[in-house]
């Protein structure tokens, strides 16, 4: 993952100039497009104007506001997503140049260098479409949701001092809280595959999201939420409902059918151990697993 920190290389070098200027130089983007949801998509090619230190989010808001495609033609700005430019929300992913990434931090002149002179931008694959760039991923939350990540607390009333936690357990706690369910983890993991379920003309909405719901549960849970998982059950208070989450990690669709094939640690943005911690869960449903055949 590009971090806007690095270093930027050359421009000239970058984009083949010559030193004339950065006035007369282009950015070349060719964005996969989609007018609606459960619609035919197409390719569009946009030529921008190139500035120095320029990121994707940058060149997309040059694309909004020409409107413009590279023949010309008047076409509706490109829709995507994002939020704070710092690679924090966590909401504008997508695949750039084929790699799942954050546009915020990808920066302009390290992909030209690596990829050539046109910069290429696709929705995710995981998920729905919902226009251009922007996708449904109400199953990415799900799975969150589905293994309670969260600290469990009842009232909005003072409850005095948390339990203590020792230097070495923040430490260790520290890097899986930094995750923003960006989703590339779940767009670079093999056994996280596409879920689309379209309402029935029949149905109710109750129905609907029953039925989606069932969908998503049968499909893997997905890194994110694993490690979000380990990372509740090893805090003194989110451990009250371990075996609720241990419960989801090894029902349908948990750990038992992640394939170990380490991509989601090697895109994520915030170098999340997430093996290390699929390897945690794997070794606790062991033993919770046990246990369990023992208690009864």
């Amino acid at each position: 993952m590009i971090k806007a920190s690095e270093t930027v290389v050359d421009a000239d070098a970058a984009h083949g100039g010559h030193g004339d200027g950065n006035a007369t130089r282009t950015v070349r983007v060719r964005v996969l497009r989609q007018d609606v949801a459960g619609g035919e998509s197409y390719w569009e090619r946009h030529e921008v104007a190139y500035e120095p230190n320029m990121n994707v989010i940058s060149v997309l808001q040059k694309i909004a506001a020409s409107a413009k495609s590279q023949d010309g033609r008047r076409v509706a700005p490109v829709a995507w997503d994002c939020c704070c430019l710092e690679e924090v929300c966590g909401s504008c992913t997508m695949l750039i140049n084929g790699r799942t990434r954050m546009a915020c931090s990808s920066l302009v002149d390290r992909l030209m260098a690596e990829d050539g002179e046109e910069i290429e931008l696709r929705p995710m694959s995981k998920f729905p479409v919902v226009r251009d760039l922007v996708v449904d991923r109400k199953r990415l939350f799900g799975g969150l949701e589905k293994v309670k990540a969260w600290v469990p607390v009842e009232g909005s009333y003072d409850l005095g001092p948390g339990p203590r936690i020792s230097p070495e357990e923040q430490e260790d706690a520290y890097p899986l809280s930094t995750c923003m369910s960006c989703g590339c983890c779940v767009e670079a993991c093999p056994q996280y595959t596409k879920v689309e379920v379209v309402r029935r003309d029949d149905e109710t909405e109750a129905e609907f999201e029953k039925r989606r719901k069932a969908a998503f549960n049968a499909g893997f849970v997905g890194p994110h939420a694993v490690s979000q998982a380990m990372l509740f059950n090893a805090h003194p208070t989110g451990r009250m409902i371990a075996d609720e989450r241990m419960e989801a990690l090894t029902r349908q669709g948990g750990i038992q059918m992640c394939g170990n094939a380490q991509n989601c640690v090697a895109v994520c943005p915030k170098s999340i151990p997430l093996t290390r911690s699929i390897a945690r869960a794997g070794r606790a449903a062991t033993v919770w697993a046990i246990k369990k055949l023992f208690d009864r």
